[in-house]
Formats: C-alpha cells, structure tokens, sequence
C-alpha cells in the first residue's frame, strides 16, 4: 500500500510541475520521454526544452490529429515533427484549437511513422491527470535523464493504472449531517484518494436499507449546470430533479463526483463550449480539443457504494455507459430507472447529440 501510495504522489507531483509549465519524464523502462504541455509552451520554454533533450516532436492525440488530416491508423497517439517554422505559438495552436477558429492550422504536418507505445499513451494521459489539453513536445531520452536535469519521472504503467489504482485507495475522510432543501434528512460524505486529489461527495438521503437496491444517481461535477443555472446542458435539473425524487421514495444516495465535462475539467469545457458556438456538436468539440468523446470512469462510484454498503442500486440515468461501469466494477444494477427533463431552446441540439451520438435513452 505505501509503495502504491509513493507511485501515485510521484504522479500528483509531476502533474502539479505540468501545469507550472516544467517538464516531466515518462517511462517504461526500455524507453523514456522528456515532456512540455504544448498548451503552455513560450520561446523561453522551449529553448530551455530543446538545449537539455537536444531537439524534440510534438504529439497529439489521434482524435486531434484527425482534424489536423494527419491522424494514424488504429492509433492512440500520433508524433509530428517539429520543423524551423514552427512556432511556440504554433505549438499552442496545434493543442488548443479555439486559438486558430478564424484561420484554422493548414500546416503543412508531418507525420512520424512511430507507432504509438506505452510511454507515448501515457505522456497524453499525465497531462489529461493534470487537467490540461492532450497534447505535448516530447523528447526520447536516455536512462538517467530525469535525475542529471532534476525533473521528476513516472512508470507509464503507474500512469495508465491511476484512475483505478486511486479509486480502490478512496478514503472517507468527513461526513456531516447537511440540511437542503427538500431533503432535510440528508448527510454529506466525502472520499478522498490517498495520495491526494480531488474529493468526491456521496450524498446520503434519509435511512437508504443497504439489504434492498438503493434508489441512486451518478452526478458529475458541472460547474455552469448546477451552480449558475446554465441552459446549455440539463445537469443543475438533473441533479436537483435527483435529489427531489430521491427525498420523495423515502431515501438513497446521490454520488456526485468530480469529472467536471465528461472528465476534461472546467476550463477544457469551456474550450468545448467556444467550439460548439462554430457549429460543432459536443461530441466533435470534445474530439477536436484532442480528447475521447467521454473521459469519465465509474470506478470512484463503484467503490463509494461499497464503502457505504451497497452492492445493488436502481440507477437513475439515461446513459447505458453507467449501468456498464458500474456493473463491470462489481455493483448489480438491479433497474434503471429513467431520468429525463424537457429541452429548453439552448440545449435542444445538445440533448440530441446525446441520443444520436452517445446512446443516450432520450
């Protein structure tokens, strides 16, 4: 456990040195990756980068490279050489696409025909961990390389295992009887990973018998949605709906977790919201920013209700995916029960992307 616990704050640390801008080193143990989040590459940056790796390529994730018309075949993640001209705001562009809607990236790129390993998936993922675009300037480098220039290095394998590794470590770590409205009998409890992170809050509701399914819901974090009363979306109806007919059956638990977009984080929801105002749907925005069109895991869910003693729910959802994840982390999903709330004039489209596209059942 202490081992596994030192891995995961390795990860933490060298996500934090990311979204400072620092670089980090990844590796498999046959091959090492210096890493620069291209979304925060600058000319200092990079010519630091460049003197200690000796020259360097950006990669993206196919998704990306696929608006980009240089994505690989059956590939994850895909390496583009880094000629003269490329900029540092090039770079950047290349990452971020809402910094190019007016005159969108036309290259010419050149596609490094490396087929994509353990290393190149998780140097993407660590800076997906540290809530930044998927999408960085990468250097091979020898053994040894992290510790000469004073960086900080991870296992590929710690990487691409830490959203499971750091749900079965989730700790409660408070709870507290929290009052609301319509639901005065309710307590709050918060899990925590062990090595630190975002907490999740599973929100009890009455006396729920842990021996019967629990009337439940899986929410994710929206800032817009639940806290500003945004009309793009339906998640602030969702969750108070929830939160109302889950008083109203007499009692069970709202799980709501932090995977703010689908998993992307805020600020890249609000890149996506800037891409759907061109025309794109939330599927394409979320694919043309370099990310899966769902980066979200259930794993988190499944082990809350477990620590708080139930093994079966009735699952309030309209996406199939969570009855999926949930059952495959080892929850019976006895029923799901339907939970739906009518269209406003700005949401309409998004509620049927999410029929059309993601299988929702609208």
């Amino acid at each position: 456990m202490a081992e596994t616990t030192d891995t995961l704050l390795m990860l933490e640390r060298a996500a934090d040195d990311l979204r400072r801008g620092y670089p980090a080193v990844v590796t498999d143990g046959a091959l090492a990756l210096a890493l620069l989040p291209a979304e925060l590459a600058n000319t200092p940056s990079l010519a630091r980068f460049d003197a200690i790796t000796g020259g360097s390529f950006v990669m993206l994730t196919n998704n990306r490279a696929a608006s980009l018309k240089v994505a690989g075949e059956d590939w994850a993640v895909v390496r583009l050489a880094r000629p003269g001209w490329m900029s540092a705001d090039d770079i950047v562009a290349l990452a971020d696409p809402t910094l190019d809607l007016a005159t969108p990236l036309k290259g010419p790129f050149r596609r490094l025909e490396h087929k994509d390993g353990a290393t190149d998936r998780a140097a993407i993922k660590l800076t997906k961990w540290a809530r930044l675009l998927p999408a960085v300037v990468a250097a091979e480098v020898e053994p040894g390389f992290a510790a000469t220039h004073g960086l900080l290095e991870v296992s590929a394998e710690v990487v691409l295992d830490a959203d499971l590794t750091q749900a079965s470590m989730l700790k409660q770590v408070a709870s507290a009887r929290v009052p609301l409205a319509g639901a005065e009998n309710t307590r709050l409890v918060s899990f925590r990973p062990l090595a630190g992170g975002v907490e999740h809050i599973a929100i009890v509701i009455g006396e729920p018998n842990t021996h019967d399914p629990v009337l439940m819901r899986i929410h994710s974090e929206c800032f817009t949605g639940d806290l500003l009363g945004s009309l793009k979306c339906d998640c602030g109806e969702q969750l108070r709906g929830a939160i109302k007919l889950i008083a109203e059956a007499g009692g069970g638990v709202l799980l709501y977790l932090a995977q703010e977009g689908r998993g992307i984080g805020l600020i890249s929801k609000l890149k996506a919201y800037a891409l759907q105002d061109q025309g794109y749907d939330t599927v394409d925005a979320n694919t043309r920013l370099g990310f899966d069109v769902d980066e979200r895991v259930f794993a988190p869910a499944a082990e809350m209700l477990k620590q708080l003693g139930f093994k079966a729910v009735r699952l309030m959802t309209n996406n199939p995916n969570k009855v999926e994840g949930l059952e495959r982390f080892g929850i019976r999903v006895a029923e799901r029960v339907a939970h739906a709330f009518e269209a406003n004039p700005h949401n309409e489209n998004y509620l049927a992307t999410k029929k059309a596209r993601t299988g929702h059942l609208l």
